[in-house]
């Protein structure tokens, strides 16, 4: 039981670091074939596998076909409605940190990369989807953590209720035994007075017996 209290107060506590201010950023990054400019956001709490099969969803809703190249996602002829009627290609990777899972998404808009200063609104746009995604898996992430560790939790409060209602049964039983040994002993006790009594009575009986004896021996 101590193992297990450990192990979650250990996970609430990774849960309380990691619950951090979503921010998306903007880098250069080694994505879609070369040094490109990319959007990164950082997802906490969740499986990096899930977060990369979240992302592959996430391009197939904007109508893309999505494959992967050696971890890398490329999703080809997206319509991002927010960002305009024409179409882009996607490409999107995810990092598995110690804390937190790292995605890197990078928008080619045909001819040129997304980036905050040729693309200001796109870029607001493409800002507001990553950070969405992020914050939704984040949520959906902690949220499960909590939940896990509030059914341990409400475990041990269990096991701590059993154990009260085995003391108080054990008390009991002891409460029980010791009215059952003073019972036990004032019956012992008036068992003797009973048996010097008796002894008494046999004594007295027995000079009725040898007063008969004496009388029935003297007849002649």
């Amino acid at each position: 039981m101590k193992k297990l209290t450990f192990l979650i107060l250990a996970a609430m506590l990774t849960m309380a670091s990691n619950a951090q201010k979503i921010t998306v950023t903007e880098s250069r990054e080694d994505i879609g074939g070369g040094s490109h400019n990319a959007l990164i956001v950082e997802v906490y709490g969740a499986d990096a596998k899930d977060v990369e099969k979240a992302l592959k969803s996430k391009m197939k809703d904007y109508g893309a076909k999505v494959s992967n190249n050696k971890g890398e996602l490329f999703g080809n002829n997206a319509i991002i409605k927010d960002m305009g009627p024409k179409y882009m290609d996607l490409y999107g990777r995810v990092e598995d940190k110690k804390d937190e899972v790292r995605v890197i998404v990078a928008f080619d808009l045909g001819g040129a990369f997304l980036n905050s200063s040729d693309h200001h609104d796109q870029y607001k746009a493409a800002e507001r989807i990553l950070h969405d995604f992020a914050y939704n898996l984040t949520k959906e992430a902690l949220d499960y953590q909590l939940k896990t560790q509030q059914k341990a939790l409400d475990k041990l409060n269990g096991e701590q209720k059993d154990l009260v209602k085995e003391n108080t049964n054990l008390n009991n039983q002891i409460t029980d035994y010791q009215n059952r040994i003073k019972k036990n002993q004032d019956a012992i006790e008036k068992n003797k007075e009973d048996q010097a009594a008796k002894q008494k009575e046999i004594a007295q009986q027995q000079q009725v017996v040898d007063e008969a004896g004496k009388k029935a021996k003297s007849v002649e």
